[in-house]
């Protein structure tokens, strides 16, 4: 588990498809079980190897690299804790260059929810990140078992990965659900959580929203 910069706050995150690493932040973030973690990608591509796009409106990929996170079918090799009782999961691609190297280096999508414990303030400064946070993480690092490949890099630095811009703050992002696509080419979409792209933008883009 690693924190990290995105687009709108720090993220506290692993690699989507690392089952273990995924419970370690539930646990940290001391996450109900049953709140699938949403995920940021580095790009389309792989987007594609963690959800069906076919189920996404065209029009939506202009919001993308951007703050829109999309319900999508998730593809199997997901671990069950981030798919939703429909068979959902929510993805976005990021803008952030930090945040897109990151999950690039890592080879697929990272879980990205914002770096604090379950209910409290999503921060977009290092300095204000919570201690109880920190302090948790450090711990579960230190008893993380080294690798003598060299892989478990967090062994030696901190868990905190810093530089690049720091994120925008304000409002996070807009989390959107695909509802179908009309005969005439319109498509209806459902906003679960308003955010930094607006319904008026999406309705500009062609969209129906609920």
């Amino acid at each position: 588990a690693l924190i990290f910069p995105t687009e709108t706050f720090y993220g506290l995150g692993c690699l989507a498809t690392d089952s273990v690493a995924v419970a370690r932040v539930y646990q940290l973030k001391r996450r109900p079980v049953h709140k699938p973690l949403p995920l940021l990608a580095a790009s389309v591509d792989q987007v594609r190897a963690v959800a069906c796009l076919e189920a996404m409106p065209e029009a939506l990929a202009a919001f993308w690299p951007g703050p829109l996170t999309v319900l999508l079918p998730a593809r199997p090799a997901l671990p069950a804790a981030l798919v939703n009782e429909r068979g959902q999961v929510a993805v976005r691609v990021t803008p952030h260059p930090v945040a897109a190297a990151l999950a690039l280096g890592a080879g697929d999508p990272l879980t990205a929810s914002s770096a604090n414990l379950s209910g409290g303030e999503a921060v977009r400064n290092p300095q204000q990140l919570d201690p109880a946070l920190l302090d948790a993480l450090q711990q579960m690092v230190q008893k993380m078992p080294i690798c003598a490949s060299g892989k478990d890099v967090m062994q030696n630095q901190q868990p905190i990965l810093l530089g690049g811009p720091l994120p925008a703050g304000g409002l996070p992002s807009t989390v959107v659900e695909p509802l179908g696509c009309a005969k005439d080419g319109v498509c209806r979409l459902r906003v679960l959580r308003a955010g930094a792209v607006s319904v008026a933008e999406l309705v500009t883009a062609g969209f129906t929203v609920e």
